[in-house]
This record gives C-alpha cells, sequence and structure tokens, in this order.
C-alpha cells in the first residue's frame, strides 16, 4: 500500500489551515500599505521615464506622452483583472510562479520564480538607492555617505519587517497616505491651473530635449511603452501575498488589488495630463514630478511636501519585496525548490529566514552598485515583465480549460495583456542589454538551474527516505550506548546511569596519545575504574594524533563492522555552565567527538548536559533537556 505523495517538511497549503494568529494578518487597508509601496513609488519615475524616451523627438515626441500613459493604463486594467482571478485561483500565493505550476509546466513555473525573485531582490536595491538619491539631492553634504545611508534604510526595513508584515503596513500606512494625498492634490490642483504657477525648480538647469529631434515612429513609441511600463511594478505582489490577508483572504486581496489599480492608473494619467497642460520639458538634475509640483503649488511648503514625501516613499517602497518575495519562497519550499527552511515562519507570522536572505542578497548589490541607482536600473523591471507574461498566457491556458461563463473574453483578454508585456520584456532586454541588463539574462537560467539541483537533492532525499510508503513497523535491536570519559567525576557518573537505562550493553571509552604524561592519565584512570567497579568496562583507545573525536568514530565503526546488527548510540557527556560568561571556559571536547561520530558513522549521538546551578542542585537524569539527543539515520 502506497500513501500519497507528501513531504514532511514541507508547509501545509492555506486553505487547509485555520486563520490562526489574524492579529498579523492584512486588512485590505494595510495590505494596501505593506504591498503597493513599489507600485505606488513608480509614479516618481515611471512619467518620467516616458518623457526621457520621447525627447528624443523634441517638443513633438513630448506631445505623445499622454497616449503612452493611457496604453499603459490600458495594459494595467488588463493586469488588475488578471491579478484579480489569479488571487482566486491560488489562494495559497505565488502568483505567476502558481500559475505557471498549474496551467503550463514545471519548467516555465520555474523561470517566473526566478523571474520574481530577481525583481524582489533589485527592486529592494532601486527603491533604497532611490530613495537615498533624492536625500542627497536635498542635502549634498551626504552624497560621500550615501551607502551607508542606503544599508541603514535596509537595515530598517529589514527590522521593520522581522516584528511581522502588519507592524511594517502600521508603520507605512501614514507615509504611504501622505505620499497619495500629496500626488492626488497635485493634480486636483495642477487641473485648474492655466499656466505653471513657479518653474523655479527647473530654473538654470539645461533642457535634455535632442538637439537633432528625430521622428516619431513607432520604435519610438514602443520605446516609450517599455520604459513607462516600470511603473508597473508591484502590481503582481498582492497576489504573490495572498496568504498574509486576513480570512476571507481571497476577497481582501482583491479589493487590494483594485484599490492598488485604480490609485495608480489615476495618478498616472493625472500626472501625463499635466505634463501635456503645462508643457513640461525633462531637464538636467530636476525630476519630471518636481517640476509639477511646482507648477501646481508653486515653490511654498506644499512643494516640499510633495518631495519629502517621494523620497520617503521610494525608500519604503522596498517593503513590497519584504511582503511578497518570502511567501513566494516558502512555495518554492513546499514543493522542494528551496531548502524547507524558507517554508517556517516565527510567532509573527514571519518568514524570518526569506527576510534575512532578501535582506542580505540587497546588501551586497548595495555594495556592489556602491549606492548608485543608474547602476541598479538598468537591471530592474525585466524581471516583472516576464512574470506579467507567463502570468497571462498561463491564465489563458486557465480559462481555455475551465470554459465557464465568459471565458472567451476573459481569454483574448489575458492574451492581449500577455502579448503587450511580451513585447516590453524584449524592448526592455534588448534597448538595455549592454547597460548591464546582461546580467539579468545570465542570472535568470543559472537560478533556474539552481532550483532544478536543489529539487533533485531534494528527490534523492525523498527516495531514501521511501517517502510517500508506508515503512516497515519498528523492531527491537540489541542496543550498545558507548560513553566518551576522561576521568572519573560525579559528571562520569551521571553519564553511565543515563547510558545503563538506555541500552543493553554499556562500554565506557577513554582515549590515550603515546606521550608519557597521557599514558599516567591514563593508568591512573584504569586503577581508579577498577576501585570504583561500576560495572561498566572501561576501554582504552591509543591514537597517534592528539585528537579525541576520530578515535571514538573508529571504535565506533569497527564495533559496527563486528556485529552490524547492532544499534550503537554514542553518550556525549557535557557541563552546562550556569552563566553565559563561563562557557569560554570549557573545552569542547564533547562537541568534537560528537562532530567526529556524526560525519565518520551512522551512531546515534545523545549530548547529556549537566547542569551547574547556582546554588547546586541534583541533576536529574530524566529531566528534559534541549537538544538532548540528536540522531543521524
Amino acid at each position: 500500500m502506497a500513501l500519497p505523495p507528501s513531504d514532511p517538511g514541507a508547509a501545509p497549503r492555506a486553505e487547509e489551515l485555520p486563520d490562526t494568529g489574524a492579529r498579523h494578518k492584512l486588512t485590505t487597508f494595510t495590505g494596501l500599505a505593506a504591498l503597493s509601496l513599489d507600485a505606488m513609488a513608480s509614479v516618481a519615475y515611471g512619467p518620467e521615464a516616458i518623457v526621457l524616451v520621447l525627447a528624443a523627438a523634441g517638443g513633438h515626441g513630448l506631445g505623445f506622452t499622454l497616449p503612452v500613459t493611457v496604453a499603459i493604463a490600458v495594459l494595467l486594467a488588463v493586469l488588475v483583472a488578471s491579478y484579480r482571478q489569479v488571487i482566486a485561483a491560488f489562494p495559497d500565493g505565488g502568483g505567476s510562479y502558481a500559475v505557471a505550476r498549474t496551467h503550463i509546466g514545471r519548467r516555465t513555473s520555474l523561470v517566473a520564480a526566478a523571474s520574481l525573485v530577481l525583481d524582489y531582490v533589485l527592486n529592494v536595491a532601486v527603491a533604497v538607492t532611490a530613495g537615498v538619491a533624492a536625500l542627497t539631492s536635498a542635502f549634498p553634504g551626504l552624497y560621500d555617505d550615501r551607502l551607508w545611508l542606503c544599508l541603514g534604510v535596509l537595515a530598517l526595513v529589514t527590522a521593520v519587517n522581522l516584528r511581522g508584515i502588519v507592524d511594517s503596513a502600521r508603520a507605512f500606512v501614514v507615509p504611504t497616505a501622505v505620499f497619495i494625498g500629496s500626488i492626488l492634490a497635485l493634480i486636483v490642483v495642477g487641473l485648474f491651473r492655466s499656466a505653471p504657477v513657479s518653474t523655479e525648480a527647473a530654473a538654470g538647469h539645461a533642457s535634455v530635449l535632442a538637439d537633432n529631434a528625430t521622428t516619431v515612429g513607432a520604435l519610438l513609441l514602443l520605446k516609450a511603452f517599455a520604459a513607462g511600463c516600470s511603473a508597473l511594478t508591484g502590481v503582481e505582489a498582492i497576489a504573490n501575498a495572498v496568504p498574509s490577508f486576513r480570512s476571507p483572504a481571497v476577497r481582501r486581496a482583491q479589493r487590494a488589488e483594485v484599490a492598488l489599480g485604480a490609485l495608480l492608473g489615476v495618478m498616472l494619467i493625472g500626472l501625463s495630463v499635466l505634463i501635456s497642460r503645462f508643457g513640461l520639458q525633462p531637464v538636467e538634475g530636476v525630476t519630471v514630478l518636481a517640476q509639477l509640483a511646482d507648477a501646481s503649488f508653486g515653490h511654498d511648503l506644499a512643494f516640499y511636501v510633495v518631495q519629502f514625501a517621494t523620497m520617503v516613499l521610494l525608500a519604503l517602497s522596498a517593503n513590497t519585496s519584504f511582503g511578497g518575495l518570502p511567501v513566494l519562497l516558502k512555495l518554492l519550499a513546499r514543493d522542494n525548490y528551496l531548502p524547507h527552511v524558507f517554508g517556517l515562519k516565527a510567532d509573527r507570522q514571519v518568514h524570518r529566514h526569506g527576510v534575512l536572505t532578501l535582506a542580505a542578497v540587497s546588501a551586497a548589490l548595495l555594495v556592489f552598485s556602491g549606492g548608485d541607482t543608474n547602476t541598479l536600473v538598468p537591471l530592474f523591471a525585466i524581471g516583472v515583465f516576464v512574470g506579467f507574461t507567463i502570468a497571462q498566457a498561463g491564465m489563458v491556458v486557465h480559462w481555455r480549460g475551465s470554459r465557464g461563463r465568459g471565458w472567451a473574453g476573459k481569454a483574448v483578454l489575458n492574451g492581449a495583456g500577455a502579448l503587450l508585456t511580451g513585447v516590453s520584456a524584449v524592448v526592455v532586454t534588448a534597448t538595455k542589454f549592454h547597460d548591464g541588463a546582461w546580467l539579468v539574462v545570465v542570472a535568470l537560467p543559472l537560478l533556474v538551474a539552481g532550483f532544478a539541483c536543489v529539487h533533485r537533492a531534494y528527490a534523492r532525499i525523498g527516495e531514501r527516505l521511501e517517502v510517500g510508503r508506508v515503512p516497515e513497523p519498528p523492531h527491537r535491536d540489541r542496543s550498545l550506548v558507548v560513553v566518551p570519559v576522561s576521568s572519573l567525576t560525579r559528571l562520569t557518573s551521571e553519564a553511565l546511569t543515563a547510558a545503563v537505562s538506555l541500552g543493553d550493553e554499556v562500554r565506557a571509552v577513554t582515549v590515550c596519545h603515546p606521550d608519557p604524561e597521557d599514558r599516567v592519565r591514563t593508568e591512573a584512570l584504569e586503577r581508579d575504574w577498577a576501585l570504583w567497579n561500576p560495572g561498566v568496562p572501561l576501554v582504552r583507545v591509543t591514537s597517534d594524533r592528539r585528537t579525541v573525536g576520530r578515535p571514538v568514530a573508529s571504535y565506533v565503526r569497527d564495533l559496527t563492522a563486528v556485529d552490524p546488527g547492532v544499534r550503537i548510540t554514542v553518550l556525549i557527556p557535557e557541563v552546562e555552565p550556569a552563566h553565559m560568561w563561563q562557557r569560554p571556559l570549557q573545552n569542547q571536547q564533547g562537541a568534537v567527538v560528537a562532530h567526529a561520530v556524526r560525519h565518520e558513522t551512522d551512531a546515534v549521538i545523545c549530548r547529556l548536559r549537566f547542569r551547574l546551578l547556582d546554588p547546586p542542585r541534583r541533576y536529574t537524569a530524566t529531566q528534559p533537556v534541549h537538544d538532548r539527543c540528536a540522531g543521524r539515520h
């Protein structure tokens, strides 16, 4: 008889569990604050990316800013509608990875997962460097310290997320609300202006309009569209983190997704309308958003509120990755593509290992780039386009298979979205390849190969452990307990008492080295042992080298060779000091013996802790002790 395939180390699926720890999960509002920062922050650079591309065609090219933005908003609507369906179909989260795994195939799902991992990691690095760049623009004296500032911001965001996603959402609600409110106010006020109130922000800065303007052709519009699609990064984050929401998680996540799409669409189109209304031109050293704030509000307090809110939100938009990536890593671990440790949760529903790994890799990227945004931007957004395309294509397959009401229209919608995002992925990769995008092209297959390697390793482990099969019934073997000793103390007595309680036969082993001093010590121990007469034989093991672990392991191997049917346990007595400062006073021989036995034999290892209590109190051998025994199979 065979059991259903399972993995004892994998995390259960979300729908199999009650909604425990609801206070550590997200509502629609806090979910928007925790998982939308990346998308919201893209308002600061999405319209500017479009304008910078169209500037190659001069002032005439800037006239196409609004049509390109509207096309991006249409794609945004398609993505939001698609990810609402993804949320409903895959409540465990995982986004494009989950869709591809179910509807397209294993290899494609790994490509989707790898693209999401790269995008999330790069998002953290880009967000932090962009936020610090805004800070150093306001305070140039901090420019030389930008790397340390980046690492400080990363440490802050990491620390908040280690307290739980709800705490991070609460911490970022105010900055998110201030940013959204300031941008919406900028748009509303700007719509009532017939001309810019102020142009002080751009005064004295050189225009970046091309002197030899090119014609506005399809390729230029396509490049502008692809560049502006960077504003869509983060749209998938909510679908990736559905299990982080309170019950009913699907409904709350869908509401958050729609709210994100609506806010992002309104802000993108509104800013583009103002760009056309005021006839703004991109200039060196001043962002388009700063010019719009200057034009709408004037160069006063409201202008600086917009700048400060933008700076804070850019820096904190890294939080989106901390909300989405750990959930994705958990799903990969559940499917045996990553170590199972990524599936573990801390008390506050935090995937701590995923958070710390993301922080470590992001810190390495920051150090590599020196905290420079321009070094990282060419690598950004390629991964998310790949994920978008795979998710949309997978949903087309989903609709064809389900054939529910209106399935054809939904499939056409997703198919069009897949085509648009796929073209964008190709265009962005091609245009930014020599600027560093080749690193992503190389890293993506390497990451997929790494996932496959981990999966093969778990498959071999599962085969050896016969996972999914009914094991043989347990049976009793003759047991032999080996106790390493070096002197005759109360610790030795406690160890032998525990050993005779565990095994059918007990042997004490002492290691003797060839130097005269050690031989004298061993002979004295043997004389004292004979006088004590504990009923346990003392075996002398001779070693030419000044080591303890390997001679004991060699003795255990010899016992196994003589009697393969015997179950050998090595019981290692150790002193547990009463205070932390006393730990360095120990010789660590127990750890050395355990290491050698674990790596060179199949014996079971028991580490008996003798606690030095203050005031002294008799240790009871049956008292539960943390990590008393560690077995190896």
